[in-house]
């Protein structure tokens, strides 16, 4: 034998039902506390100083890709990056 109940509440009542806690003031806390620490962090940070911390990686990546383009070319000798032949 087989039986379906179909029942219609919100997630809240559905929370109560179950004895769940009301996680809703934590969760808004910790995005409140997560979203000060991120403002503050950028506030911190200069322009500067972030296009010095990406760059590096952002241009090894880059030369990296064209290594690997030009290797499966078959062209060893191809100019880096700055225009220049290996």
């Amino acid at each position: 034998m087989k039986f379906n109940f179909d029942i219609e509440c919100t997630p809240e009542e559905a929370r109560k039902f179950f004895g769940l806690p009301d996680v809703a003031p934590m969760q808004e806390r910790v995005m409140k506390e997560l979203e000060d620490q991120m403002q503050e962090n950028i506030r911190n940070l200069s322009p500067e100083e972030m296009v010095k911390t990406w760059m590096p990686a952002t241009m090894q990546g880059w030369q990296e890709m064209q290594k690997m383009f030009w290797g499966q070319m078959g062209m060893s000798g191809a100019p880096d990056a700055f225009g220049k032949g290996k």
